[in-house]
């Protein structure tokens, strides 16, 4: 952690969302504003990583392949994939 001018400036983290079995996991994450997120697709078919308020959206993520977001405004965003309506996660963003 960096101080300046009595402030503490924290890295920005990443997470790892794996997606196989059909779910995200994990389901739920709370990260802080400039935290990145990998989603990692672990299934042998395509999923995507779509927000239920349109702020972001994957599209189409190919087996073994991965997908990242950067959070940006403070909320919490459900999402689900496109293509598997019974799969469900949230981020929330501090």
């Amino acid at each position: 952690m960096l101080v300046s001018a009595g402030h503490a400036f924290v890295a920005p983290q990443t997470y790892v969302v794996a997606v196989e079995d059909m779910r995200f996991s994990p389901a739920t994450l709370k990260v802080k504003r400039g935290d990145r997120i990998v989603w990692i697709n672990k299934d042998l078919f395509p999923h995507t990583v779509s927000a239920d308020n349109h702020a972001f959206d994957s599209g189409s993520i190919a087996a073994d392949a991965s997908w990242s977001y950067v959070a940006g405004k403070a909320g919490t965003y459900p999402y689900g994939c496109r293509f598997h309506p019974t799969m469900h996660g949230s981020v929330t963003v501090r």
